[in-house]
């Protein structure tokens, strides 16, 4: 398979063990999923070649989304909807301890809890549109205005990849700092979680949701 040809969203649906191989190497496959793997190992300064071998030899295909779309829209709801919720407001609460207690430490991620409550914010917005409106549309059939509501969360998930860059940024690429008490390496865990877990989340819904109906 000439996996160079194809868009890293597309290796994500055919190859679904390719995420941990793509999150390896930082190749965005869900706000991104349209650029080509050639594009984004050149990008990346990555070899093409062994990039392929790599892709090729998964030992584990991964975890393939439901074929029905009401399953998969269940699944969506189940394993990251109601999970976001549970686990935002404790980094929240981790990232706001942290500051309080390490505001004069350099490594300090100053910044984290205010980013993390407005990406909390914007998220529960975004999936109540989704709960309320989008799915249950979608799992009656679709309709042709789901054209516009789907264009509207593509452009939520665009913003919510500019903000988990920001979110690497702050954390150092959630690597604690030498010496980090246990609150503070607690908290780096559970960004890198939610970093996984979103990017996961919006490739189901890009790359295989949203494009029954497009």
């Amino acid at each position: 398979m000439a996996l160079q040809y194809l868009s890293v969203g597309d290796i994500a649906v055919i190859l679904p063990g390719a995420t941990t191989v793509f999150r390896r190497h930082k190749i965005d496959f869900c706000c991104n999923g349209g650029a080509l793997l050639s594009s984004e190992a050149e990008r990346r300064g990555l070899d093409l070649s062994a990039l392929e071998t790599e892709l090729c030899s998964l030992e584990t295909p991964g975890v393939a989304a439901p074929a029905e779309t009401g399953d998969l829209v269940a699944h969506i709801i189940e394993r990251y909807h109601k999970v976001h919720r549970v686990e935002f407001p404790e980094a929240i609460r981790l990232a706001r301890r942290v500051e309080t207690v390490h505001q004069a430490n350099a490594d300090c991620p100053r910044g984290l809890a205010e980013l993390l409550t407005l990406m909390f914010d914007d998220l529960e917005d975004h999936q109540h549109k989704e709960e309320a409106v989008l799915f249950p549309a979608m799992v009656h059939g679709g309709a042709p205005t789901l054209r516009y509501a789907i264009a509207q969360m593509m452009r939520d998930h665009v913003e919510l990849g500019e903000q988990l860059a920001f979110l690497a940024e702050l954390t150092d690429d959630f690597t604690p700092p030498q010496g980090a008490c246990n609150t503070w390496r607690a908290l780096y865990a559970a960004c890198s979680k939610l970093d996984s877990d979103l990017r996961e989340h919006v490739h189901l819904e890009n790359n295989i949701l949203f494009q029954r109906f497009l």
